[in-house]
């Protein structure tokens, strides 16, 4: 970091540089400060030989004593009449060669990418997703299947079942892709770990389509934001019930719903734009419209305005599932 700010100031000054990084003066100059030197701590008269720390070493890592703790092990040897040093000087030797940690060959979980999905229009990346709609009484469930393209937050496709099921994933998918007109290699869909969403139906659709599928990674629920935060925007409804009387019930009030969340809801993610303006890019006159009705309060009334001429804005240029880490660009 110090490096960093070193090149940053040689271009900006070292307080630009410091005010981009977030990073406080005082720490740059105290690194700039010469380090005093250290005189090695000598090694004790009493010290252990480099011959006895390894037998401790291999008698701590021995199948017999490889899944306990040194303090485990300094109480089993002295019950079997045996001293080799004491379990605070066993976890010195663990520490200097990084064995202060579970000594065991255990599995190591793999490393999955995060899926970092870019949009700048409509239908170029899906989200989708399933959640549990309460039925009349306890454990009966209606899974509605839900497609959102998370660009203009517009729902594409819905579907209210009695199972979740990859077979009835695939004839939603089947349905709102020819709807929306989709082209091979034009699409990316996610979704998370699911079963209906790496089922053999639905994965063989997305080839036949040419359709890129994209998944969340394990047990990371935040790989799926816009799903999530559509089905939490549904269920803070108002007349959201606690409980659906039948499956006819949840998807006539799943009808209303996703029409207004389409048509009226003005979505804080686009600048209070509809999903469907957005979508349907229709979003630019609305944005004009609304510019000419500022431009008309701002003549009438400058001095309400303390930052001068209002400017509307309009859709995001782009939307991202898990944006990448970008380097600090100096203004």
């Amino acid at each position: 970091m110090r490096v960093l700010v070193e090149e940053l100031g040689q271009q900006v000054g070292v307080n630009r540089a410091c005010d981009v990084l977030n990073i406080s003066r005082s720490r740059v100059y105290r690194a700039r400060q010469p380090k005093p030197k250290t005189n090695p701590r000598p090694t004790p008269a009493h010290a252990l030989s480099e011959e006895e720390r390894v037998t401790v070493r291999e008698v701590l890592n021995s199948p017999q004593f490889m899944d306990q703790a040194p303090r485990q092990v300094y109480a089993r040897l002295l019950d079997d009449g045996i001293y080799l040093c004491h379990w605070r000087t066993m976890y010195r030797i663990l520490n200097d060669h990084a064995e202060v940690r579970e000594r065991r060959h255990v599995r190591k979980h793999p490393v999955y990418k995060k899926p970092e999905l870019l949009a700048t229009s409509p239908n170029q990346v899906w989200s989708w997703d399933i959640t549990a709609l309460r039925g009349p009484a306890k454990w009966i469930n209606y899974p509605l299947y839900t497609v959102l393209d998370i660009y203009s937050r517009y729902v594409v496709g819905w579907m209210i079942a009695e199972v979740e099921s990859s077979e009835f994933a695939k004839q939603l998918i089947a349905e709102i892709t020819h709807q929306q007109g989709i082209q091979a290699d034009q699409l990316i869909l996610h979704a998370d770990n699911g079963a209906p969403m790496r089922g053999k139906p639905l994965s063989q659709l997305l080839v036949d389509l040419g359709i890129t599928g994209s998944h969340n990674r394990p047990y990371t629920s935040d790989d799926n934001p816009f799903s999530e935060a559509q089905f939490k925007t549904m269920k803070y409804r108002p007349d959201y019930p606690n409980r659906f009387e039948s499956l006819i019930d949840a998807r006539r009030w799943a009808r209303s719903f996703f029409d207004w969340y389409n048509h009226q809801h003005y979505h804080s993610g686009l600048n209070l734009l509809t999903p469907a303006s957005v979508h349907y890019r229709e979003d630019e006159a609305v944005k004009q419209h609304r510019q000419t009705v500022m431009n008309a309060a701002y003549r009438v009334h400058p001095t309400r305005f303390v930052k001068g001429k209002p400017v509307i804005k309009g859709a995001p240029h782009a939307v991202y599932i898990n944006p990448p880490t970008q380097e600090v660009n100096l203004p």
